[in-house]
Order: C-alpha cells, then structure tokens, then sequence
C-alpha cells in the first residue's frame, strides 16, 4: 500500500475522545518499510539541554524536513510532499473540521532521551493543526506517550505510545499536553507534524517555505 492510501485509510478508521478534550488516534499511519526508514535517519539528536521542559530551549538542535533535507533523503521528501498534498490536506481538513487554507507545513524529527520532559502546554495562536506520529520500537517504548491534562495543574493520563500511531489535535486553549518525566533507557523518536500560519518567524524550519498547502 502506497503513502497516501495507508494515510488515507488510517485517517478513516481514527479513534476519538472528548477526555478531557477533542483527541484523535491514528494506527498504521505510515507503510512499515517507511517507519524502518525513519527510525535509521542519520540526523543528530545533539545533545540538548532538559533543565527547563520547553522544546524551544533546544531550538538550535532541532531537526526538521527542510528543504536541504528533502533534496538528499527520499524518506523525508516523500513523507513532506505527502502531508503538501492537496487530497490529504483537504482529508484532514474533512476530519478535523478545520481550514488550513494558507499554513504552512512544518515537521520535525524528534529523538527524546533520559531526562527529557514537557512542561504542560498549549498549542495556540499560528500553529493551526498538531499531529505527534509515534516512531520507536523500543522494548518499553509503550509507556513513553504524551501527558494529556484538563489544565495546567491537572494531569489526566499518559497516552499510549505505539510505533506507528499518532495523536493529533486541533490546538486551542484547552489543548494542554506535555511529558510527565519518567524513565527513557532509548531514545524516543517521533515526528511532529504542523500546519502552521504565515506569522511563523522560522521560515527554515517549514518544508515548503514558499507555498502554502492551500492557497
């Protein structure tokens, strides 16, 4: 099965809660042969810094599929030009009940390892769309899903972490989530998956930065 018909099919069959809010699971996002592909990426992770749980204290560790990255590795140009295509933007559009007329895609590579963890946080304001695509394989992987809360204070669960599974929400101010620290003996890879608007100040970071998905 290719790119788009897995995603296409998974999208369909998506799990849903309203606990604490509206929250969407994916299974089987990706064909298999592509997530073996993803998790032997030869990029970082550096060495980041987990005193302070907030991503962007390690912005300049980061990896994306930028530009360079989609002209020297097919895995990254194929997984970008499917999450640009115009019949998968206009599916996730028909499921979420969005518009992402405009954004902008953007998505990073992630490797967390021990001592990493998020502060509860919302994703508002120019990021229009948030999709967490579960990577690992390791052995306790399962119990290294992200922290859902009701607010700031109030933890409700960790989600499961499942390779090739994914949670997505539509960011609002109640969508507040995070990591919760617990052990990591691996490292937990992930991609995180935007659609953001065009007040996002780093254009480098975005796989198209000169076309928005939708015009």
């Amino acid at each position: 099965m290719d790119l788009e018909t897995t995603f296409l099919k998974c999208l369909d069959q998506a799990g849903y809660t309203d606990d604490p809010y509206d929250l969407w699971e994916l299974n089987g996002v990706f064909p298999d042969a592509v997530v073996d592909d993803l998790l032997t990426l030869k990029i970082g992770p550096g060495d980041m810094d987990y005193k302070v749980g907030r991503r962007e204290i390690n912005n300049d560790k980061r990896n994306y599929f930028d530009a360079e990255r989609q002209r020297t590795t097919p895995v990254i140009r194929s997984i970008s030009e499917l999450f640009q295509a115009t019949e998968i933007v206009a599916a996730i559009e028909k499921k979420f009940a969005i518009d992402l007329t405009g954004t902008f895609l953007r998505i990073e590579y992630t490797q967390d390892s021990e001592g990493f963890w998020l502060e509860p946080h919302t994703d508002i304001g120019v990021k229009k769309f948030t999709m967490q695509i579960y990577l690992s394989r390791d052995a306790e992987a399962g119990s290294w899903g992200s922290s859902i809360y009701k607010d700031r204070e109030t933890f409700v669960r960790n989600v499961p972490f499942k390779s090739n599974s994914a949670n997505v929400f539509v960011p609002s101010p109640h969508t507040w989530h995070g990591f919760e620290p617990r052990p990591i003996n691996g490292i937990r890879k992930s991609l995180i998956v935007n659609y953001v608007t065009d007040k996002w100040r780093a254009r480098h970071e975005l796989a198209f930065p000169e076309t928005p998905v939708r015009a």
